[in-house]
């Protein structure tokens, strides 16, 4: 399936029922992880909240809705750790969660994370079911669910927010919803780098468009027509598209008085940087230089190996273009990164389409046999993210 299908979408409320066994799954998940998740923090006698909203990137998110930009922190070693490599649109809403109620900052990051994860999981299941049919959408949602990380969705990130973003507005490209996909691409460019994903999607699909309504009869299948009207409103959403994370990096150029590649030098300062995987390939080789650290070298690869195959099946499966041009976006700007490298698997939570293959096979065995695979899953899951969060967690 490669070309776009603007077949009717279903209304609101229809769309939710046929949603509801997906997201009632989620939340079933979800619970179950944050359950595991304040029963081992109790047994360590500590709080499962603060874990959840004020540890790490949580703790910069609550700096910028409460102060504004301008905060940094400056190492030892003379790297400087600024708050302006963090994108606005989590602590914007921190900020507006607090203006209209009595919770605080945090709270707001952990009220909005909740949701955005619902939304995420809504989006992710209107995207696999527009191109592989309901059960398959079910499966996606819990798949992700269930991820190892997954305790990430519950936490005062941007993840969830992220990916609610994306996968909506992959939906809207999908159903050529063109104005809603790029004002979706904007918002999720206010939110993480990983923007430019949402956006390369958004482009290609309409210049793909394009291309179609200018090919000749005959030409690798029927000329494909379009009403002025829909051009129009393409080229809007083009427009739209990038306007976030242009905007935002421009802000930040102006800011520190560095030009346009300002957003550059404050990721340098994180000594975060992209080069085509060649410090994420050193860390792994040093791996092997001992033992028992060689069998976690071993899982990486046999992680990132897991990663390109289910990339590379999506691609034979003819998932649709912006599902590959995001998700071939994401990955290579998480596998690709110079730094932090206990990071990846969370900066891959926003690539769900690398799960459709397995949301397929799942969804063609019996339900009795997916539940089993996928509950026994989610139970390791749930105890994962405690023993992780309480731990070495996501940096």
């Amino acid at each position: 399936m490669t070309d776009l299908e603007t077949r009717a979408a279903p209304t609101r409320a229809g769309a939710l029922r046929r949603a509801a066994p997906a997201l009632a799954g989620y939340v079933a998940v979800r619970a179950l992880g944050l359950l595991a998740l304040f029963l081992w923090s109790a047994a360590r006698d500590k709080s499962a909240y603060t874990l959840l909203t004020a540890r790490w990137d949580a703790l910069w998110y609550v700096r910028v809705a409460e102060l504004g930009y301008g905060y940094e922190v400056r190492l030892a070693n003379g790297d400087v750790h600024s708050n302006l490599a963090f994108f606005p649109l989590l602590p914007w809403l921190e900020r507006l969660v607090a203006a209209v109620s009595p919770l605080s900052y945090a709270d707001g990051g952990f009220l909005v994370s909740l949701v955005a994860s619902l939304a995420a999981a809504w989006g992710i299941f209107a995207v696999a079911d527009h191109v592989y049919g309901r059960r398959a959408g079910v499966c996606a949602v819990l798949l992700w669910a269930v991820l190892p990380v997954g305790i990430v969705q519950s936490m005062a990130y941007s993840e969830s927010l992220f990916t609610a973003l994306a996968a909506w507005a992959l939906y809207a490209v999908l159903t050529g919803r063109w104005v809603t996909a790029g004002a979706l691409a904007l918002s999720a460019g206010l939110t993480r780098p990983v923007g430019l994903a949402v956006v390369a999607a958004v482009w290609v699909a309409a210049v793909a468009s394009f291309v179609r309504e200018r090919r000749a009869p005959g030409q690798d299948g029927p000329r494909v027509t379009a009403e002025p009207a829909d051009r129009v409103r393409r080229v809007l959403g083009m427009a739209l598209a990038p306007l976030g994370t242009a905007g935002y990096v421009l802000w930040v150029g102006h800011h520190t008085g560095k030009g346009p590649l300002g957003y550059l030098d404050v990721q340098a300062g994180w000594r975060n940087g992209f080069d085509g995987g060649y410090a994420f390939a050193r860390f792994v080789a040093e791996k092997f230089t001992s033992f028992p650290s060689a069998l976690a070298g071993a899982g990486l690869i046999v992680g990132v190996a897991s990663v390109v195959w289910l990339y590379v099946t999506g691609v034979r499966q003819r998932q649709p273009l912006p599902l590959l041009v995001y998700t071939g976006v994401v990955t290579a700007l998480a596998l690709c990164a110079s730094s932090y490298f206990g990071s990846k698997p969370r900066l891959l939570l926003p690539a769900f389409p690398l799960l459709l293959p397995l949301a397929l096979a799942l969804a063609k065995v019996r339900m009795r046999r997916s539940a089993a695979v996928l509950g026994s899953v989610a139970m390791a899951s749930a105890v994962y993210g405690a023993f992780w969060l309480n731990g070495s967690g996501p940096p």
